[in-house]
């Protein structure tokens, strides 16, 4: 079971790729951090030629905040594009029996949605705010069907929501929303700063999975053949369930003593309103499977932050 991590020194890559070394997976990373460009197809090509791995965790992507998804719109799609032909390349010219396996962001599901279901995962537009990030996710499941299609190259795709917890960028246009947020309360903290400015209105509702879930989820299929074989479809990697970003500051409040005054900006852009998951799929063929209590994962984030402060 050799499985080469692409993307393993970023946010989500870094997390499963510690998780699966701890667990005693033979893993391999690749980033730009180790000096490959994963945007060149002859790179990838020459690494998996060297480690014949039988599976690829495709989690690198360009990706930051929604303001940094617009600013560098361009530069997004563009290298995510890159990222994905790539890949499929690689494997169509080595060996298509090497399994995929690609967490998908859920701002590729429709921008109008309120429940995210798979069979209306192209039921309109994304939103405006990820019209950059959003698509290539699209792009992507639409490269794992065609490379199916002509060469046999099996992709699981999971939809994952707004993942969150330790590994992440300490600048808040580059990290995911909660961890941003996050660091912010930890920075304040440390630098007797009373006020926490919350990009948006802080209504919007957001459904958030604690990246080392996620890892256990790549492992628990990564060691079981059947399972693999229930998820010929994309599925969403689903609770159901959502919080407003209200709602979630004033849980890191909570955590600080409630010591701070949440200001809203509500020139920042919201994005979409709501952004939960049904979890109908889920729950039929992960029948057992725990997440993380989410009171548990903020305090773990907190205490990574604390941890690298100051940033």
């Amino acid at each position: 079971m050799k499985t080469l991590i692409l993307g393993h020194t970023g946010f989500v890559g870094s997390n499963v790729f510690s998780f699966l070394q701890n667990q005693k997976v033979e893993c391999k990373g690749l980033s730009k951090g180790t000096g490959v460009d994963l945007r060149n197809s002859e790179e990838l090509i020459k690494e998996i030629k060297e480690f014949k791995p039988d599976y690829i965790i495709n989690c690198v992507a360009h990706v930051g905040s929604l303001n940094y998804v617009t600013e560098f719109a361009g530069d997004v799609i563009s290298n995510n594009t890159k990222l994905i032909l790539s890949l499929y390349e690689a494997i169509s010219k080595t060996d298509r029996k090497i399994k995929i396996i690609n967490p998908i962001a859920n701002c590729g599901f429709p921008g109008n949605a309120l429940i995210y279901k798979e069979e209306e995962w192209l039921n309109g537009s994304v939103h405006s705010s990820v019209l950059s990030y959003g698509n290539t996710r699209r792009l992507l499941v639409a490269f794992a069907d065609s490379y199916k299609m002509q060469y046999g190259i099996k992709s699981i795709n999971l939809f994952v929501p707004n993942m969150y917890g330790k590994n992440d960028s300490t600048d808040p246009n580059k990290a995911h929303a909660l961890n941003a947020l996050i660091s912010k309360f930890v920075k304040a903290s440390n630098e007797n700063i009373k006020n926490i400015e919350i990009w948006g209105s802080g209504k919007v509702i957001r459904e958030w999975l604690y990246a080392k879930d996620f890892a256990k989820i790549v492992f628990k299929i990564l060691t079981d053949e059947k399972l693999q074989m229930q998820l010929e479809n994309p599925i969403n990697i689903a609770q159901n369930d959502g919080l407003s970003i209200k709602e979630l500051s004033n849980i890191i409040n909570s955590n600080f003593g409630y010591k701070f005054e949440l200001v809203f900006d509500k020139t920042k852009p919201d994005g979409a309103p709501k952004k939960v998951m049904d979890d109908t799929n889920f729950r039929k063929i992960f029948t057992n499977f725990q997440f993380e209590d989410f009171h548990t994962g903020i305090k773990d984030t907190i205490e990574y932050y604390k941890s690298v402060y100051p940033y």
